[in-house]
């Protein structure tokens, strides 16, 4: 029966090195991988907005695109990808929505601009009617 017992043993311990293996590979094979992707469509979603004068017109949602950016580089520092993603994604959004205040703060200042002139023009065409 001592023979059995050892059989036994020496059999469990390969098992035992095989599966613990089997875990350390699957672990470091299924490393997180980083919002690639999601983080270059923020930064560049980001720099559009600067470039349409947002930070004049939509300063507050810049602002929180670029925190919501640096949030996500900090959780990819800390390898929490679907939080790094999510966050990325929330910055896209926060850019695109001060270029869209941006283009309506822009439209409405055209707007009263040509009112303005329209106005100019009305009271021009008075003028020149007293005249006749």
């Amino acid at each position: 029966m001592k023979f059995f017992i050892a059989g036994v043993v020496n059999h469990r311990i390969p098992l035992f090195f095989t599966l613990a293996l089997t875990a350390l590979l699957t672990a470091c094979a299924s490393a997180p991988i980083p919002p690639t992707e999601s983080m270059n469509v923020a930064r560049d979603t980001i720099a559009k907005a600067e470039q349409t004068d947002a930070r004049q017109y939509a300063g507050a949602e810049l602002e929180e695109a670029r925190a919501q950016l640096v949030m996500a580089e900090k959780a990819v520092t800390e390898e929490s990808m679907t939080e790094a993603d999510q966050l990325a994604k929330q910055a896209s959004v926060a850019a695109r929505l001060a270029m869209a205040r941006t283009e309506a703060a822009k439209a409405a200042e055209i707007n009263r601009e040509m009112g303005r002139g329209a106005d100019a023009l009305d009271v021009e065409m008075g003028r020149q009617g007293e005249q006749k």
